[in-house]
């Protein structure tokens, strides 16, 4: 059970100095709506939309090949040369016709196949689930990786100040001779490593805004801290019991089992008979050429035509037969399969929530490491006034005391973003569980389903395809600067 504690302080374990010195932004950008502009501008996102659009045609497909087909042909043949022995042949003919055919029983195979291509389309909606839900881990791992970036800079560069300050107060005390070479020589080399680290720490903020940039579409300004996480789990068994009802992996490996025990069905329906109705009609001119126009021959004529067509399999050279073994064996993969990332599913569950506990106790350890260090500093740096203690020392505190902070800011945002990567993995890091519903953008995948089902006009389309996504050509390349803060009274 975690302590309530350490859940609020991940709760707040957003913006750049309440990660590292505790203050905040005065404007920010939140977290809902990073979300809510990648939920409509992500262009991973709008693929996968597109290919669920793609998949849910499946069923009109299937349902095609069981509904009436109507065909019309005609043909126009001028006879160069007729038979010698034939005296009524035509020197020219036109004609044209319709052709209906009705399926009436195809031993089951249409019925079948509009089944599993339902269960497909199940599936390619937990697939759009899945891909929801790992573009949001992505975004909010993006979002923590600015805000540790920009809380990194901070420190790193306040690291650069207090060391300068510190080289010239020991060059100081080396020109009264109260401090040897030694000792600035040592301050120098602590300022240029941590000079080297602002600069790798600028680095790596600029690669964070980048990669939020190309997930979000529009650049990071002042991020706000994230809110709380809705739903964690209490236990790891809690988290896994939802994983295997909710996993949108899961739920989409299920979906394809059952489709695949459809197919078989399909399959199958090839030994078996068929039955359908057909009716026909045809209309011919001779153009007054039949019998050379001798009168009382008709020189046009129409023609119809109705019947039942029945088709009864007798000996297919086996390929029945090997169309189902082969269905078969694609539903034991699929059911082997459901197995294999039901195992992934949990081990990738538990394997989260442990990180997630771990990431608390960090927390923690990390928080009591600054308070002491920075209790230490203050007494190194007062036995250091007295003669008590090196400059080395002073130094040696003031790096411990980073690192504890630097700490501190990273576990912070590992255990945000496991705790989110957690919800994912259960289930319930889409945007219904996230609130986006309130901003009026959600995307229903059924609207499109019941806008294609039953459209039977062979000339229906859609507008043009076009990318709705919007270029990043145009945004500027990111800087490593942070925002204005203001010291609270409680920064360390």
């Amino acid at each position: 059970m975690i302590r309530g504690g350490v859940v609020k302080r991940l709760a707040i374990s957003g913006s750049v100095l309440a990660l590292a010195l505790g203050s905040a932004p005065a404007r920010a950008d939140t977290l809902q709506e990073a979300l809510t502009d990648a939920y409509i501008n992500n262009p991973t996102l709008e693929a996968a939309r597109a290919n669920q659009r793609a998949t849910d045609e499946t069923v009109q497909i299937q349902r095609a090949q069981g509904l009436p087909n109507v065909n019309a042909s005609g043909n126009y043949i001028e006879f160069v040369k007729n038979s010698p022995n034939s005296f009524t042949a035509p020197e020219r003919r036109l004609q044209f016709g319709p052709d209906l055919s009705i399926p009436v029983y195809n031993g089951g195979a249409v019925r079948n196949g509009i089944k599993a291509a339902k269960e497909r389309v199940e599936a390619g909606r937990a697939d759009l689930r899945a891909t929801e839900s790992a573009v949001f881990s992505q975004v909010v791992a993006a979002y923590m990786d600015v805000l540790r970036g920009q809380a990194l800079v901070a420190l790193s560069a306040n690291q650069v100040d207090v060391l300068t300050v510190n080289l010239e107060a020991t060059s100081d005390r080396f020109e009264i001779g109260d401090l040897t070479r030694t000792d600035v020589a040592q301050s120098e080399s602590r300022l240029a490593v941590a000079q080297g680290d602002l600069q790798t720490a600028r680095a790596t903020l600029i690669q964070a805004r980048e990669e939020y940039i190309a997930l979000v579409g529009e650049a990071p300004t002042d991020l706000q801290p994230p809110p709380p996480l809705p739903g964690l789990p209490a236990t790891g068994g809690v988290a896994v019991d939802a994983a295997l009802e909710n996993n949108p992996d899961l739920v989409a490996a299920r979906e394809r089992a059952r489709a695949a025990g459809f197919d078989v069905a399909v399959a199958g329906s090839g030994r078996l008979p068929s039955v359908s109705l057909f009716a026909g009609a045809d209309y011919t001119d001779y153009f007054d050429t039949l019998a050379g126009g001798a009168g009382g021959v008709s020189q046009r004529e129409t023609t119809a035509n109705a019947g039942v067509q029945l088709n009864i399999p007798i000996f297919q050279g086996g390929l029945p037969a090997a169309r189902q073994r082969q269905a078969q064996a694609f539903e034991t993969a699929a059911l082997e399969q459901v197995i294999a990332t039901e195992r992934n599913v949990i081990a990738q569950t538990r394997s989260l929530y442990s990180n997630w506990q771990a990431s608390l106790a960090i927390i923690e350890s990390s928080q009591a490491a600054v308070d002491a260090a920075t209790l230490s500093l203050e007494g190194v740096r007062a036995e250091n006034s007295i003669g008590n203690r090196t400059i080395l020392d002073v130094l040696n505190a003031e790096q411990e005391l980073l690192s504890a902070r630097v700490q501190l800011v990273t576990a912070r945002r590992n255990a945000y973003v496991a705790g989110f990567a957690l919800l994912a993995a259960m289930g319930r890091a889409e945007a219904r569980d996230l609130g986006l519903g309130d901003e009026g953008v959600l995307y229903d995948p059924l609207e499109n389903y019941q806008r294609v089902s039953g459209r039977v006009w062979d000339w229906d389309r859609d507008p043009e395809p076009i990318a709705t996504s919007t270029s990043t050509v145009t945004i500027p390349a990111p800087t490593a600067e942070i925002p204005a803060i203001e010291e609270t009274s409680d920064t360390p």
